[in-house]
């Protein structure tokens, strides 16, 4: 078993042989060239946008590098270990796809395994959320959220954000018997048309939301809401490998290119090394490492606590006096810890080897035709599409590889249709994380809905790049300029990712 998250691995060969290649890449998943001594500049090279689009680019199948899942893409296809996984290490990738799934009860429970859900929550799973490990489905109308959650911020006196005073930082729409759940969320959707230059009309929807039965009385009148769809999981390990240097490369808060795209960081305080660090997880970039994004997650979506966060009762604040006094899973002689050191370290070690499905049509010439347009009309500004990770990252199949995420994640501010008015960390209220948009054209078949967005408004790929604004204004307009035939060739290059 996984016994620390943090420990540091060595770079697995013995699958293949030291030095040896496959298909033409070296099992690191960088080319054996980009291995000299000269790396900083062979990498340079490597991660360069390319300008030729008649082809596809070396190693351009291979979105995690190594890492790379070759199953079947079914329902499945995220839920898959990393594809240069040893066999050794693959039990407890299993166990850590078992507590993922696990569903948690309440306290007193004779399974101490499984018992101190909530006493208020939003999921009883983590993969109630993260379907199938991808996309979370917002509710129809009338139906009560599950996968969607909403955050929740009042400005203090000198701007910054603090929890709502009576309902805390997540609102819980689910409790254990015996204690009331904070209230209900109905939705409702206004649409309004967009016209293409071709003439083809495009319906977007408006979200509306409204609480009712607050058990705990009225909200604070300046509360900030901020509803939340869960994100497909795949590639975080990947993601958490790219070096702050490199992703701070892409940065440029003053816009001093005059681009129009000036993406910045999103420094937040990490818990579990006690300084400030780059924000990489989240829809606005607040959480540092998997394990933080891990605990945070088992806090306020389950009310599990964990040796990072050792609060059996979860977010309940000091008014919700029934949640506060209800029984918990933790130890009464010892830390209330709910879920283990080991059943954490498993699951973050599940989280962080969730592979990323190999690409798919990306020779056909519609597609190659897409690609072009997708970096002509700026798409890559944010979406940037390469990285390579770092030789020293936490997890040995993550070490080293050549990646195609398509997110710089950075902060961007795109527009006032999508602004939310809730702070988090140095994040405004029209500012998001450029999201990853590999695995994109597989939701449909992993999560069954092709809801997009951070809270699930737009009904396909197409709806979701209407919405842009900001920073992506510009890239937006050069989408709707565009003639059917080539707005369907960008939308199949965006699906093969």
């Amino acid at each position: 078993m996984l016994h620390c998250v943090r420990r540091r691995c060595f770079l697995w060969v013995c699958a293949f042989g030291i030095g040896s290649l496959l298909g033409g890449m070296a099992i690191t998943g960088i080319p054996a060239s980009a291995q000299s001594s000269d790396r900083p500049s062979r990498v340079v090279a490597v991660v360069k946008p390319t300008k030729d689009f008649s082809k596809p680019e070396p190693f351009e199948r291979r979105p995690a590098g190594a890492a790379t899942v070759f199953k079947t893409p079914n329902r499945d296809a995220f839920s898959h270990p990393s594809g240069n996984m040893p066999f050794a290490r693959q039990l407890d990738f299993q166990v850590g796809n078992g507590i993922f799934k696990k569903i948690w009860v309440s306290a007193p429970s004779s399974t101490k395994s499984s018992d101190g859900l909530g006493p208020l929550f939003n999921s009883r799973a983590c993969q109630r959320c993260h379907i199938k490990d991808g996309r979370g489905r917002p509710p129809a109308m009338g139906e009560k959220a599950v996968s969607l959650l909403f955050r929740l911020s009042v400005p203090r006196s000198d701007g910054q954000p603090a929890p709502e005073p009576v309902y805390g930082e997540q609102f819980q729409n689910f409790s254990v018997q015996g204690v009331p759940a904070e209230g209900n969320i109905s939705i409702h959707y206004e649409e309004r048309s967009v016209e293409l230059a071709d003439g083809e009309i495009v319906r977007l929807r408006y979200p509306s939301y409204q609480f009712t039965d607050l058990a705990y009385g009225p909200m604070h009148p300046d509360t900030a809401v901020s509803p939340r769809v869960a994100p497909p999981v795949i590639g975080m390990g990947l993601l958490e490998a790219i070096s702050e240097q490199d992703i701070l490369a892409h940065a440029d808060p003053e816009d001093q290119n005059a681009d129009g795209v000036s993406g910045r960081a999103n420094w937040v305080w990490s818990d579990e090394f006690n300084r400030r660090m780059l924000g990489r997880f989240g829809w606005k970039a607040t959480q540092p490492t998997i394990a933080q994004q891990s605990a945070h997650a088992f806090r306020s979506d389950i009310g599990i606590s964990t040796p990072l966060y050792p609060y059996p009762h979860g977010e309940c604040m000091q008014a919700q006096t029934e949640c506060r006094n209800a029984p918990h899973g933790g130890a009464l002689d010892g830390p209330p810890v709910e879920a283990s050191a080991e059943m954490f370290d498993l699951v973050v070690f599940y989280t962080r080897n969730l592979g990323v499905p190999a690409r798919r049509d990306l020779g056909r010439p519609e597609v190659l035709q897409g690609k072009r347009l997708f970096y002509q009309a700026g798409c890559t500004g944010c979406h940037v599409p390469k990285f390579v990770t770092r030789r020293d990252s936490i997890g040995e199949e993550q070490s080293f590889q050549l990646i195609w995420p398509y997110t710089d994640l950075l902060l961007h501010d795109m527009g006032e249709g999508l602004a939310d008015s809730h702070r988090e960390g140095e994040a405004g209220g029209r500012e998001w994380r450029t999201p990853p948009l590999w695995g994109i054209g597989l939701t449909k078949r992993v999560s069954g809905h092709q809801f997009y967005l951070h809270d699930g408004r737009a009904r396909g790929l197409l709806e979701a790049i209407l919405w842009h604004g900001g920073e992506a204004e510009a890239s937006r307009e050069k989408v709707q300029e565009m003639n059917r035939e080539n707005r369907e060739a960008l939308l199949a290059f965006i699906r093969s990712l």
